[in-house]
């Protein structure tokens, strides 16, 4: 579903439809998320998951979002907008290939990288919070920027933290994002989809903050 919903959006986009596209595209990180959440109360991960898995996310999070950017806004740069709208499709692939080869076992504890979902979820969000027959010229000029720092923190050796487990002992172990999950909500409720690209604008900088805050540390340590 995460696949169909990665396509759909595409599809949807082409018609012109472009809220819609966005939407689908958190539809397909809910299935995303879905899906590995029963594949770990199953206990039925493989690699052959994995790798389907991939494919999915590169459809979803890299092709989806990377035709909505080029429908909405790069399409007026003709090829030199081709180049562009394609930097997350190009760059999730690679992150999503070197995730991949790195991965020991099932599970994780954090990603070196942005995510490629992340990614994606804050272009349509982006989509959804400013995008009304067209981008004003204060929010055009941030797309370039935006696709850039998202290209390039997805191949970073920034760690970004893993969604904790809904539970007692997720709790306990990470008490600072349930309360971050819970202040995302209250922004998405209070400001609606511009609350969306702010909750992930954050949570993108709370993993830039605390790779520098780390490389201070260390540097202080030497």
């Amino acid at each position: 579903m995460n696949m169909f919903c990665g396509f759909l959006s595409i599809i949807t986009a082409s018609n012109g439809n472009y809220t819609y596209a966005a939407w689908l595209i958190f539809v397909a990180a809910l299935f995303d998320a879905l899906d590995g959440m029963v594949a770990r109360l199953t206990n039925s991960s493989s690699e052959l998951g994995v790798e389907l898995d991939s494919l999915s996310d590169i459809v979803s999070f890299g092709a989806a979002p990377s035709f909505l950017l080029y429908s909405t806004y790069f399409k007026q740069f003709d090829a030199v907008g081709i180049v562009l709208s394609s930097l997350i499709l190009i760059v999730g692939g690679f992150r999503l290939a070197r995730f991949n080869i790195q991965l020991v076992g099932f599970e994780k504890s954090f990603f070196l990288g942005l995510p490629i979902p992340s990614a994606a979820l804050t272009i349509a969000s982006f989509v959804l919070a400013y995008y009304e027959k067209g981008f004003s010229k204060l929010y055009a000029d941030m797309i370039i920027p935006m696709v850039l720092i998202l290209s390039y923190l997805m191949v970073s050796n920034i760690r970004y933290e893993t969604i904790p487990k809904f539970s007692i002992k997720g709790l306990k172990e990470k008490p600072f994002h349930f309360i971050f999950l819970l202040v995302a909500v209250g922004l998405f409720i209070v400001a609606n989809k511009k609350g969306l690209f702010y909750i992930f604008v954050f949570m993108i900088l709370i993993g830039i903050f605390r790779h520098f805050y780390s490389v201070i540390k260390n540097f202080k340590k030497a």
